[in-house]
């Protein structure tokens, strides 16, 4: 069955900033691109021959074209075909973006600042809800990656964690409510199997 990975770019600049980040492009750090390679070296592992990957997609955003490319050289896959796409983009976050988020707490309070980042529904002043994204980040799935899975061939998606917490949702049923509690940590491969008889998922162990 083929494969279908989906891991957040590893830690950027901003991250170790503990900032908004969303749609600014800031770079990866040294400890972003040890995660890449650490990711890159897990999948060589778990990977046999006829699993390796036919396409990749990423965001148009630096740190996950890097941290695919550290991880494709990693597996020994440097000239995989890339799919670039604005539609994998991170969630823009409006007036939050680029604040420290201690500071963000202190001046909206932590009940409202955990809403907007990890509720559904709640949409930053002047940004994006998980439920936007979600809808951008299906159809994207569905009309442009959901193909390739069912000709047979394995598939490798660097994103964001709030496109890839919205895809997570439709690939595992999560609930609105549910999916306020799921984090995707920083250069964590999260690895499927597609079904093409039945078009399910299975998510393998870690």
């Amino acid at each position: 069955m083929p494969l279908f990975v989906i891991i957040r770019h590893g830690q950027s600049q901003w991250n170790l900033e503990n900032r908004f980040t969303g749609s600014a492009d800031p770079p990866l750090t040294d400890l972003g691109r040890e995660e890449a390679r650490e990711a890159g070296a897990l999948l060589k592992a778990s990977q046999s021959s006829e699993k390796l990957f036919s396409m990749g997609f990423t965001s148009e955003l630096q740190r996950t074209i890097e941290t695919m490319d550290i991880i494709l050289r990693e597996m020994g896959q440097p000239d995989l075909p890339i799919e670039r796409s604005a539609a994998l983009n991170e969630r823009k976050y409006g007036d939050l973006q680029g604040l420290n988020k201690a500071e963000a707490e202190e001046r909206f309070g932590v009940e409202q600042l955990f809403r907007w980042r990890r509720g559904y529904e709640d949409r930053p002043t002047n940004g994006e809800s998980l439920s936007d994204i979600y809808e951008l980040v299906v159809h994207y799935y569905e009309t442009t990656i959901l193909p390739h899975l069912q000709n047979g061939q394995s598939i490798l998606v660097v994103g964001h964690g709030n496109n890839l917490r919205a895809l997570l949702m439709h690939l595992e049923q999560v609930s609105a409510k549910s999916i306020e509690d799921v984090e995707l940590a920083t250069g964590i491969p999260r690895q499927y199997e597609y079904d093409q008889a039945t078009g399910t998922f299975a998510l393998l162990p870690k």
